[in-house]
């Protein structure tokens, strides 16, 4: 998506900085609006008017920290309240985005509790308002503040949820490649080392036979010119199998182990045929040896073989192999080439490379260099028994262990800035979303159980203290008789309710009949002169 950014006051301001301030504009137009509406209908009084200007202030204030500290703007409207009572309209507005933009629930938990004690002490103990007044004012935090947090604290769980399910489906598409790029790798791999052992092989045979033949005595001179273009072009054939060979393999890759069938006998039997000299020696147990090490050791010997063939035409070579206990030692040396080597590309040393990875595998080790004399020695020693060697890149037998980044090519994620990050494993994936998930279900039972629980339980902090001393039974109440005096009325409770507003004649009394939760006023005993003259129910 294509993004832009506009200069503005010698800075650059992005599309994503005129959302925001067009946002914080509009979320502080909406909550204003209560405000200002009261502040500028008639009349208006001096003091009204610096109220509503101080609450203005203060409402752009709990904009401004709104996405940087979310709860600190919920603070500030509640506290705004005392300048003017319409901040109840910008109460659940902040106290929605708080719980959609923090992380945390503590520091907004924190700050509710705060706010109902402060509240009570205020109320209750400074300004001296009743228990009906608390009740209510508790009541609007709760359905006001806490309610709406939690709904935006379910909102953004949910938000998480969604982004752990599309990390975890970008996981499985990872590994689904990497699995794939693993394939590809060992097929490459195997293509590569196929071509090098039985091609490589086959070609320096080849080489060797056209040499044999250019330096024939009784060969015709056109004959010894076509023998020369046949072994300057099998060299050229070699350079580029080797340069297929170095395309096909990449870092990271694994060799198959898939032996050759031929044994290390017939082998050596075949490059006789060639024109090689070579020479076997074996121990007579050397040939009963388990399947990976009698692999193993043909590789070597196929190895040396071929690169006698090609560096040292001509030169004898001498194949040993010997056991000693548990380990078989394997030598190919080839003795100086008579005639020096073949003209041709300089050796790339790969055949070796590879051969070495194969012998470490096995669990063994290998050792090829040059002699003194001018010749050249591969030796290798391999366990009979005990594990094969498995490296961080997995037994060879098994899919290459790849990095999911850089299997996963354009999938690999990131974070929403563009920042690169590590891809993450589907094991990791699978476990995010599960805690998305159980989050989002903690927050839904939260969002809808927390407020009916807070409620019942200031109704059972309320009702206690509301209906002390106020409570006036139906069986006392028709036993009372209108002319009584006062003093004279039997069971009458020993504190009245407040006057409800508007309603009834001065010089009457209210009580409760204990109605739960927010015991109302239910009977009217209105007296003159001391005596008992209506009684009446107000409330049914």
């Amino acid at each position: 998506m294509t993004s832009w950014v506009a200069r503005v006051g010698g800075g650059w301001w992005s599309r994503a900085d005129h959302r925001r301030w067009a946002g914080d504009a509009l979320l502080w137009l909406v909550t204003a609006a209560p405000i200002g509406y009261a502040g500028v209908t008639p009349p208006h009084p001096g003091r009204d008017t610096m109220l509503t200007v101080c609450a203005l202030l203060v409402l752009t204030a709990a904009v401004g920290v709104s996405r940087r500290w979310p709860v600190a703007a919920v603070v500030m409207a509640v506290l705004g309240s005392l300048l003017n009572g319409n901040f109840l309209f910008a109460i659940p507005v902040f106290s929605y985005l708080a719980g959609r933009r923090s992380a945390a629930a503590t520091p907004a938990a924190v700050a509710f509790v705060a706010l109902a004690a402060g509240g009570t002490v205020l109320n209750l103990g400074l300004l001296g308002a009743g228990a009906a007044t608390w009740f209510l004012l508790a009541s609007v935090l709760l359905f006001a503040g806490v309610f709406p947090w939690l709904v935006g604290r379910y909102r953004r769980q949910q938000q998480e949820l969604i982004e752990a399910g599309r990390w975890h489906a970008e996981a499985l598409v990872r590994e689904e490649r990497g699995a794939a790029e693993r394939i590809r790798l060992r097929e490459r791999a195997r293509i590569a080392e196929e071509m090098h052992d039985s091609l490589g092989h086959d070609l320096s045979l080849i080489a060797l036979r056209a040499a044999a033949l250019e330096v024939a005595a009784d060969l015709d001179p056109r004959h010894r010119v076509a023998a020369g273009e046949l072994r300057a072009s099998v060299a050229t054939a070699t350079e580029r199998l080797h340069e297929i060979i170095g395309l096909l393999r990449e870092e990271g890759g694994v060799s198959s182990t898939r032996p050759a069938e031929e044994s290390v006998a017939e082998l050596v039997d075949g490059a006789r045929e060639a024109g090689m000299a070579v020479r076997l020696a074996a121990t007579p147990d050397a040939a009963e040896l388990p399947a990976r090490v009698r692999h193993a050791a043909h590789r070597v010997v196929r190895e040396a073989l071929t690169n006698a063939a090609r560096y040292a035409p001509g030169a004898a070579v001498d194949v040993r192999l010997t056991r000693a206990g548990d380990r078989i030692e394997v030598a190919v040396v080839n003795a100086p080439p008579p005639a020096g080597p073949l003209p041709g590309p300089p050796s790339h040393g790969s055949g070796l490379l590879a051969l070495a990875e194969r012998v470490r595998l096995a669990g063994g080790s290998l050792d090829a260099g040059p002699r003194p004399d001018g010749g050249f020695a591969v030796r290798a020693g391999l366990p009979v028994t005990g594990p094969i060697a498995v490296d961080s890149t997995g037994p060879a037998d098994e899919p290459a262990r790849v990095d999911p980044g850089r299997a996963a090519g354009p999938a690999a994620g990131g974070d929403r800035t563009g920042r690169a990050e590590p891809p993450e494993p589907p094991a990791e994936a699978e476990r995010r979303l599960r805690d998305a998930r159980r989050r989002v279900r903690r927050s839904l039972l939260a969002a809808l159980g927390a407020p009916a629980g807070l409620a019942l339980v200031l109704s059972l902090v309320y009702y206690p203290v509301a209906t002390a001393g106020t409570v006036l039974d139906q069986a006392t109440f028709d036993a009372m008789r209108v002319g009584t005096v006062r003093a004279e009325l039997t069971g009458l409770p020993r504190r009245q309710l407040d006057r409800p507003a508007g309603t009834g004649p001065a010089g009457c009394e209210y009580y409760t009949d204990g109605n739960f939760p927010l015991a109302q006023p239910t009977w009217r005993l209105c007296f003159a002169d001391g005596r008992l003259v209506s009684k009446e129910r107000i409330n049914q």
